[in-house]
């Protein structure tokens, strides 16, 4: 009994004689190959080629991308170079110009010439604060003067973000900056604000001066509104003390000193740093090393003002953040 072909099989494997009578094993020619298996072939390779389309797409969007993101970059750089250019012909000095052309846009600076100094009103790390005359047409102003290392990129980037807030903030209760004098030579730059005759603080410790509840009411309600306007641009003030809240002769409060200040965003959740804020005005969360926080750290500052208002003195005097 020979074997049997199944009905299924493809290759037979009964040998076979061919014309010249030679056996011939028909195992070693080509096998048949159904038209469901080649329709099988078609659609895989058909599928190859589209998944190989797609990778070509891919790519090719990829460099679509990348030129048009190189274009992008490009013409920012074009850019920027021109805005240099126009602020430099118009009397900014070059260093100031390639660290912080956004935040002196549109503005012409100041002539040193314009204005008389007085005298000395205030003296800091890095700053000190003039009050001085405008010749041109009078008035009464605050100049404060900053110091730069050497034209140190990183100091004039840091005072650029303060004169960028500055420039957004519009309130009756928040430090107008009026304008900028600047030298190409020297590494200073000052910046004009209206004169205020005190500040909180001084008021606070004097002993002739006891304020009433009205008052205190008065001056809070004058700096929550001006802390109001602050937050709402997305800017933390970071540093509220009575030294920073400037008072006129006619009682008019004005939120002022915004070095430590920074944009905040709580969509985003970036982390600031925890060493701002005075320490006798910082609350818990810095003093435990936050770095994730927003306006509220202003607020605690706002209470120990208030207070400070109603007892005559700081209330929370700790030497260190532990006592």
């Amino acid at each position: 009994m020979g074997c049997v072909a199944s009905k299924k099989a493809v290759v037979s494997i009964t040998p076979a004689v061919d014309s010249s009578g030679v056996f011939r094993d028909r195992a070693l020619e080509p096998a048949a190959v159904s038209a469901s298996s080649l329709r099988s072939s078609a659609a895989a390779a058909a599928a190859a080629r589209l998944v190989e389309k797609k990778d070509d797409a891919e790519e090719t969007g990829k460099a679509v991308v990348a030129v048009a993101a190189a274009s992008r970059s490009f013409r920012l750089r074009n850019l920027r170079r021109s805005l240099e250019g126009e602020q430099v012909a118009a009397g900014w000095p070059s260093w100031l110009s390639a660290v912080a052309g956004e935040a002196i846009q549109g503005w012409i600076p100041l002539k040193a010439d314009s204005f008389e100094k007085l005298e000395k009103v205030g003296q800091g790390t890095y700053s000190s604060v003039f009050r001085a005359r405008d010749l041109d047409t009078g008035k009464i102003v605050a100049l404060k003067k900053v110091r730069f290392d050497n034209f140190e990129p990183e100091s004039v980037r840091f005072m650029a973000r303060e004169i960028q807030m500055l420039r957004r903030l519009d309130h009756p209760n928040v430090m107008k900056l009026e304008g900028l004098i600047t030298s190409r030579l020297s590494c200073s730059l000052y910046l004009v604000f209206e004169y205020m005759e005190h500040d909180l603080a001084g008021l606070c410790s004097s002993p002739d001066i006891k304020f009433t509840e009205a008052q205190v009411k008065c001056y809070m309600n004058q700096l929550l509104s001006g802390l109001e306007h602050c937050h709402s641009r997305r800017i933390v003030h970071r540093d509220i003390k009575g030294a920073n809240l400037l008072v006129n002769n006619e009682g008019v409060l004005k939120i002022a000193d915004f070095g430590l200040a920074n944009y905040f965003d709580p969509s985003k959740n970036h982390p600031l740093t925890s060493r701002v804020v005075t320490l006798w005005y910082r609350p818990p969360e810095l003093l435990l090393g936050s770095t994730h926080y927003d306006s509220a750290v202003d607020l605690w500052s706002v209470g120990c003002v208030f207070a400070e208002l109603l007892r005559g003195r700081p209330i929370l005097q700790g030497r260190t953040e532990v006592i």
